[in-house]
């Protein structure tokens, strides 16, 4: 399963961003392969739509739950109908909210 975590640098040790589609960075984690990869969010400065923009390229990246601080509601809705879990972290680095994520500690954002 790929989990995508939006972050303010491109590493596991970054601060979780509180914004999903102006996060400047979303760190992916295999959790089968349990391989990382961090990816620039291209959309991050674009004036309308990086909600939308950044949940398209997750999706496309096969990415089944996010975790973020919140989402708008345009950008939940394309999420939601693609099947994609949304979980609220906050103040904790990328490798915590991970953490919690798996031991099923994260509130889902409904």
């Amino acid at each position: 399963m790929k989990v995508a975590i939006t972050a303010q640098e491109p590493n596991l040790d970054s601060t979780v961003e509180p914004r999903f589609g102006r996060c400047p960075y979303f760190i992916l984690m295999d959790t089968e392969k349990n391989a990382v990869e961090a990816i620039a969010n291209d959309g991050a400065g674009s004036g309308g739509g990086a909600g939308i923009a950044a949940s398209q390229a997750l999706i496309n990246r096969g990415v089944k739950a996010v975790i973020t601080g919140q989402v708008g509601p345009k950008a939940m809705r394309v999420l939601q109908e693609a099947g994609i879990r949304v979980y609220h972290a906050t103040s904790m680095t990328v490798r915590a909210a991970l953490e919690q994520w798996q031991q099923g500690k994260l509130t889902e954002i409904s």
